[in-house]
């Protein structure tokens, strides 16, 4: 049976495996022209392994020069990007840590969040670090556009719990002190929060970063076809997905090119 956590104790119980990030970024001064290394942002990981691999969003980091990791004792060390995938919003850093300071987080079931359950984030809003906010989960399977690419990202948790700049790549907790999805996104006229955040499921991210932790990259199959667009399709009155071509080079074409041209839906 799982463990429900009261709100004290459960910030005790999670802070330690959610670390705090500093990306510092090379500026050049207009006047002096003198290079500097300034704090661009700061914002929220947890810890993925006793390898010291922490997980956050690839947005956040993108263009920094020097990254320091925050643990919650405090006690602050020198981190590398071990690898990035902009189409997800994932990036996965490795912190010079002891082990022994290392406190991975438990990894939980996004299927488990209803509509209505309770979840908390702990981040770094605002360069507050370890902060707790409650709320409830309060939707589910939205659509997003990847901060880095602008790709859709799908199957999105809608949250009402306050994530404000610098939660950004914190983890969403269940009642058991479980990750179950990663804070990414606030619509937020403003900037601050609204009441509305997107978080990415773990389950999403697992695959990620496991081959971002083996390989450094990620590796996605592709058919190598040419479709037509939706919109000519319903014009010709037809259903289903038209193939307008097979290039020789693709993983389909190298096979020999399909003899047909309709790919009728189910």
């Amino acid at each position: 049976m799982a463990t429900t956590f009261i709100a004290p104790l459960f910030h005790m119980h999670s802070a330690p495996s959610v670390v705090c990030f500093t990306n510092l970024a090379v500026r050049q001064d207009a006047f002096s022209l003198d290079v500097l290394e300034v704090p661009q942002v700061s914002g929220s990981s947890f810890v993925w392994d006793k390898d010291g691999h922490v997980v956050n969003n690839y947005h956040v980091i993108r263009g920094a020069s020097d990254l320091k990791v925050t643990l919650a004792d405090q006690s602050t060390y020198d981190a590398r990007v071990v690898g990035l995938d902009q189409e997800k919003d994932v990036a996965v850093l490795r912190v010079d840590a002891p082990k022994d300071k290392l406190r991975p987080i438990p990894v939980g079931v996004p299927a488990d969040l209803p509509v209505g359950q309770k979840v908390y984030a702990i981040g770094n809003p605002f360069g507050l670090d370890h902060t707790l906010a409650t709320g409830f989960v309060s939707g589910l399977r939205r659509e997003i556009s990847s901060a880095a690419t602008g790709r859709p990202i799908q199957e999105v948790i809608r949250t009402d719990a306050a994530i404000n700049p610098g939660n950004s790549g914190g983890p969403l907790l269940d009642r058991s002190g479980n990750l179950t999805v990663i804070n990414t996104a606030i619509y937020s006229p403003s900037g601050a929060s609204s009441g509305v955040g997107f978080s990415v499921p773990v389950d999403t991210v697992g695959g990620i970063v496991d081959q971002l932790v083996k390989f450094g990259k990620v590796t996605r199959p592709v058919l190598g076809i040419k479709f037509v667009p939706d919109q000519s399709v319903e014009q010709l009155g037809v259903s289903g997905v038209l193939v307008l071509d097979a290039p020789a080079t693709g993983p389909v074409g190298i096979r020999g090119k399909p003899n047909f041209l309709q790919a009728r839906s189910l």
